[in-house]
């Protein structure tokens, strides 16, 4: 198998929960802290060695691309003020990897943009990185896979383990066996109620995907009507009759920045291990609380 080199995110879709804020701007550009989501998902990917990343985006997305290219403007500006450390942090972000963009017109869901992303894959495994999912560690999320792909040459999909209470508000995933926090997957539960099914991995938006998929996707994309969802997770059903799937349960802390309590918790606890400003966050939550 090759190495891996390249990554998708899909980023092409509108998001309600954060209106109004996402009106006008892309959830995947709200900061926590001060970093887009979006570029903690290229930062990570880039931790786990990868060099290529495709962004797939839609209408209204025009931000993500203008955040990764050069501002010439910007950093012009300060040079002449004389703000180093704020033009390096500015020059980092065009410095990354190398991004290209492709657009998805009708948000099909996740199968289509991996699809749209595909002619820029050809035949490579590739890393997909979804905007909800943060987690942090002294190991990103990326790298965990890459390093589990390495050692089961196969998809591997990110689980976390949720209680029965969550259950019926996730994927599941079933396995046939485990070893310590490697798991092959025998089937894929769409929220199922917890009487139904006695697993309790709940499948991350973070995965390692192989080249066949994209042909399981392709037949999906066949067979829909002309306003159809193409799903990631149908095509992992069917594949995983012809072939091993691996979930591995992440090490760290995981946030779903798709929910605007997990927001708010990921925003505190980045900012808390900030060394510029964590220990005063500290003591002004202090008063707060």
């Amino acid at each position: 198998m090759k190495p891996i080199t390249k990554c998708i995110i899909p980023a092409a879709w509108f998001w309600t929960r954060f209106l109004p804020a996402t009106k006008a701007q892309p959830k995947e550009m709200l900061p926590v802290v001060d970093k887009p989501v979006i570029q903690y998902l290229v930062e990570e990917a880039v931790s786990a060695w990868i060099t290529d990343i495709i962004i797939v985006t839609g209408r209204g997305k025009r931000s993500i691309e203008d955040h990764f290219d050069m501002s010439f403007e910007l950093e012009k500006t300060l040079v002449e003020k004389g703000k180093t450390k704020e033009l390096a942090e500015v020059e980092k972000i065009s410095n990354l990897a190398r991004i290209a963009y492709v657009r998805q017109p009708i948000p099909r869901w996740d199968g289509d943009a991996l699809l749209r992303a595909h002619p820029l894959i050809g035949d490579e495994p590739c890393l997909v990185l979804f905007g909800d999912d943060l987690i942090r560690w002294e190991k990103s999320g990326a790298q965990q896979l890459v390093e589990a792909f390495q050692r089961k040459n196969a998809p591997i999909i990110a689980l976390e383990k949720v209680s029965d209470a969550r259950v019926s508000s996730y994927g599941i995933v079933e396995a046939k066996y485990s070893d310590g926090r490697y798991h092959q997957v025998s089937s894929f539960l769409e929220k199922p109620k917890p009487e139904e099914t006695t697993s309790r991995l709940w499948v991350i938006g973070k995965y390692i995907i192989t080249p066949e998929i994209f042909d399981y996707l392709a037949r999906d994309e066949a067979g829909a009507s002309k306003d159809g969802e193409i799903r990631l997770a149908d095509a992992f059903a069917r594949i995983v009759n012809d072939r091993d799937i691996y979930g591995l349960e992440m090490e760290g802390e995981r946030y779903d920045t798709g929910d605007k309590f997990w927001f708010l918790k990921a925003t505190v606890d980045y900012a808390l291990a900030r060394e510029d400003i964590g220990d005063k966050f500290k003591e002004f939550l202090k008063t707060r609380i």
